[in-house]
């Protein structure tokens, strides 16, 4: 029988200015290699900037895991659509480096931000996955309390291909909806 190994130390804090290279690199990388993001290219710095302050002038969290000043990834809460009738929906988006997977970043990143949306009065959260096949995401989602509520077929065309996603939900809070 191995002993267990002890993992890293991992922070959640808040994202910061001089994180956005950082988060701009890890975010490439799944840009440019699978059907996580249904981006194309990636962007720049100065635009995954541009995207954090949207995301905080909404008064919604995005996070940042570390240990020992390295960035193990990052995740946000975005509106699920913008029509106002969604309006106590968020749609989660959580990166792990590829090398830091398996440490609990991702699980930690994302209790966080159901914490904070549900202090916020949010009843919902969508995560919409690309690629069925993209196990380990569904799998984190359902450990993490969501439940697949669907699949939208050949949605995104990326890679010479079409690909489908799935899109899994969980409540926020203990208690029915409030009626606002």
């Amino acid at each position: 029988m191995r002993a267990a190994t002890r993992g890293p130390d991992i922070r959640i804090r808040d994202a910061e200015d001089d994180d956005m290279a950082a988060i701009a690199a890890l975010y490439a990388h799944y840009v440019r290699i699978g059907a996580a993001s249904f981006e194309e290219n990636p962007p720049e710095s100065a635009q995954m900037a541009r995207r954090r302050a949207e995301v905080l002038e909404r008064g919604l969290p995005y996070v940042v895991a570390e240990t020992g000043g390295t960035i193990l990834g990052f995740a946000y809460a975005g509106p699920f659509r913008h029509r106002s009738a969604y309006r106590y929906t968020v749609e989660d988006s959580v990166y792990v480096a590829p090398e830091s997977q398996g440490l609990g970043a991702g699980r930690k990143m994302l209790n966080e931000l159901v914490e904070r949306c549900t202090r916020a009065g949010y009843r919902q959260m969508v995560a919409v996955i690309g690629d069925p096949e993209n196990n380990a995401s569904v799998a984190f989602h359902a450990a993490m309390g969501f439940r697949s509520v669907g699949t939208l077929h050949s949605i995104g065309f990326k890679f010479e291909r079409w690909i489908d996603i799935v899109i899994m939900q969980r409540p926020l809070g203990a208690d029915a909806p409030p009626d606002p």
